[in-house]
């Protein structure tokens, strides 16, 4: 959405005011949005045994839930990067947040499995795109270049900051009131946080407040640091042709590299949201408590907070392949640990498993931010993003359904955390097959050439 010259000049007054560069706040808004928004999806986790021994379904029926909201989200995802090049953060952010809400709401009258897929699974999932990792990936990454991991994994890390006091209080909730009042009070806290503070301070891009990336205001006496920022960027360049193409959504289907991005997105997701969804209900089967289990989903966040910064800060130094490399690898670790676990269930050891998984494994989100922005830059990223997003989405269905299917087949959890590992080793050898680096440096690597 295109912004009135009007409104340009106030917005420049406000950021004038604030002693630092407003790319934070939009990082700071980000974070709080994140750290709940992502946080009231991933409750699904917790509310999955409680649903399950309520209706005496079975797991992949439950799980299915989960997976028809990632179904939702492929669909959605083109149309999130649509609307974000339209209307912007301010309108995108706040409807993702109403659909969210409501969601839960609905959820407490359920009584059919239909039910849970429409409110939990398209509503609450299916909205959440909106308001978690792909609909900020949508625009965040417009606001800074050479920092622009470290920055992603700062805003990232709002969900860990979320998961260590928004999950064992769910949980707490869930074990003192049932289910549906923890629903409706996630509601009504998406609705008085983060509609409003949406829709003051959210920004779209640095350009609508006369800024450039990582700060650089435009006015004359700044000309000599925009020189030397453009100087900085053409030295990152390794593809010139590759990044002088005005891409288009054709464009990018036409190419192999969109296609290996596709598969190595896709397959990251399915790992991640596979364990996310089983965790809690695989450690409980095993003998861990519930409080236990539901301080581990906890601390994968909290982990996960120092995991997205550093891995951010990572790949913005050594390059993203090698950053996707060592997330994808933390959770080949984790589903390593729970197979362990499954034979040897001791506390200590799900806290070797959720801290690998938080510390690396939680750093894909920063990479998985960064990398289709550097490559597909330009007016058309949201609608480009948007599709890479709905194949990830894909992933991010099938991992949680197949896994529970799996177990439904096999009375254990054992062939589906294979499977996983499996799919780690398909989404690290594609993503070396996109090479990232072949395109843009990292702003690390400028001076290795």
């Amino acid at each position: 959405m295109t912004v009135p010259e009007t409104q340009i000049s106030t917005y420049k007054g406000f950021h004038q005011r604030i002693p630092f560069f407003y790319g934070w706040v939009v990082v700071a808004v980000a974070f709080i949005t994140l750290g709940i928004g992502v946080n009231a999806r991933t409750t699904f986790s917790l509310l999955f045994p409680p649903i399950l021994e309520e209706f005496d379904w079975d797991r992949a029926t439950i799980a299915g839930t989960f997976s028809v909201g990632f179904v939702a989200a492929t669909i959605l995802s083109p149309l999130i990067g649509v609307m974000m090049d339209k209307f912007g953060p301010r309108f995108v952010m706040p409807l993702g947040t109403i659909i969210t809400a409501l969601g839960f709401i609905f959820a407490t009258f359920a009584k059919f499995p239909w039910h849970f897929y429409m409110t939990l699974g398209l509503m609450v999932v299916g909205g959440s795109m909106f308001i978690s990792y792909i609909g900020h990936t949508a625009f965040l990454p417009n606001w800074f270049s050479r920092h622009r991991g470290l920055a992603m994994g700062i805003a990232f890390s709002g969900v860990g900051i979320g998961s260590i006091t928004f999950l064992p209080w769910f949980q707490y909730a869930i074990l003192n009131e049932g289910w549906r009042q923890p629903s409706i009070t996630v509601a009504i806290i998406l609705l008085v946080v983060l509609v409003p503070l949406n829709v003051v301070f959210q920004r779209r891009r640095p350009k609508d407040l006369g800024l450039r990336p990582d700060g650089t205001i435009s006015t004359p006496e700044e000309e000599n640091k925009i020189g030397a920022q453009a100087e900085l960027e053409d030295m990152r360049i390794v593809d010139k042709v590759w990044s002088a193409t005005e891409w288009t959504l054709a464009n990018a289907l036409k190419t192999p590299r969109f296609w290996w991005l596709m598969v190595s997105f896709s397959t990251g997701l399915y790992i991640w949201y596979a364990v996310q969804v089983h965790q809690t209900r695989f450690l409980m089967d095993v003998g861990i408590s519930a409080n236990s289990a539901a301080l581990g989903l906890g601390l994968v966040g909290l982990t996960g907070v120092g995991g997205q910064i550093g891995i951010g800060y990572f790949s913005d130094r050594v390059g993203r392949e090698w950053g996707w490399t060592v997330s994808v690898l933390g959770f080949l670790l984790t589903y390593v640990l729970l197979i362990i676990i499954s034979t040897w269930p001791y506390v200590w050891l799900m806290y070797v498993m959720v801290c690998v998984q938080g510390l690396l494994g939680y750093g894909l989100a920063s990479v998985f931010a960064s990398i289709p922005a550097e490559l597909f830059a330009g007016r058309r990223y949201g609608v480009i993003f948007g599709l890479l997003g709905a194949f990830a989405g894909i992933g991010a269905a099938l991992g949680p359904w197949a896994t529970g299917w799996l177990f439904d087949q096999t009375g254990n959890y054992d062939l589906a955390f294979v499977v996983a590992i499996v799919m780690c080793l398909i989404s690290i050898v594609t993503m070396w097959l996109v090479g990232p680096r072949k395109v843009l440096l990292v702003a690390g690597r400028i001076s290795k050439g």
